[in-house]
């Protein structure tokens, strides 16, 4: 089943796009990966390392024998299906740009991203999304883990009732030959990383299709509805003004969008 939301500003989303979209037109983007000097490496030693080896994936549509099998096709992304999953697509003006896969109280959301051939940008990422919550007031761990490099984040978010509160997510991200793919885990996945091992072999086993187009560095790689799916209008959100460098829109990986229900 299939709902199409309206756009609606998250704090946490808008603080990660803003982040990655700093320099989104930029003719050549920096790349960055921790190198062996570690987390308290200068930002400027950490410049044009290629992507990092991904033995256990994410991987490119070119690097598997059966990329569809077992996986949800949208395109741009192929997300492996899990028991009792919720996908949600997000979308940003008319094009669909990001999945969220919800399981029980916790979420991923993915987003993968046009990148450069020869320089990963998942440190430079890391450095600006952390930036960008520190100045709102928010506070921010990197971590080594297993998915690699991670950032750890309270961030600070306006609740229903007016007040101020935090939420807490996790930022994850993988280099990719010409793709950059990130995840946002939150729910019980981010309060307890103990509970995040499915979540986190999801992004593990999702597969990116960049296309051969040309496309600039940061440009969102655009995903698509499968053949069946079916659209059902949805009026539980309703549309706020706001405005991204990113496509124009905040995405909140608890926002109900469209939605495949997989039971599996």
């Amino acid at each position: 089943m299939f709902r199409r939301r309206h756009k609606s500003e998250d704090a946490v989303e808008q603080l990660a796009e803003d982040a990655f979209g700093a320099d989104e037109y930029a003719d050549d983007v920096e790349g960055a990966a921790y190198a062996e000097t570690g987390s308290d490496a200068d930002p400027a030693e950490r410049v044009g390392l290629p992507p990092a080896p991904r033995p256990d994936g994410p991987w490119d549509v070119s690097e598997l024998e059966s990329p569809e099998e077992g996986r949800v096709d949208l395109g741009g992304l192929l997300i492996p299906g899990v028991e009792g999953m919720e996908l949600r697509v997000e979308v940003a003006g008319d094009s669909i740009v990001a999945a969220t896969l919800v399981l029980g109280s916790s979420a991923i959301q993915l987003q993968a991203f046009a990148a450069p051939k020869s320089e990963g940008i998942w440190g430079e990422v890391r450095d600006e999304i952390a930036g960008g919550i520190t100045q709102q007031g928010g506070i921010v761990d990197e971590e080594e883990g297993p998915l690699g490099w991670h950032l750890r984040a309270q961030v600070p978010v306006q609740l229903p009732d007016g007040t101020q509160g935090v939420q807490l997510v996790r930022f994850v991200g993988c280099d990719g030959p010409r793709w950059f793919l990130r995840g946002v885990i939150s729910g019980q996945a981010a309060v307890q990383p103990e509970t995040a091992g499915v979540l986190e072999q999801v992004f593990r086993e999702t597969v990116v299709v960049r296309g051969e187009s040309p496309m600039a560095p940061r440009d969102p790689i655009v995903l698509k509805l499968p053949e069946d799916a079916q659209m059902v209008a949805d009026t539980g959100a309703a549309p706020v003004e706001g405005d991204s460098r990113f496509a124009g829109s905040h995405l909140n990986p608890f926002d109900r969008g469209p939605e495949i229900t997989e039971v599996r």
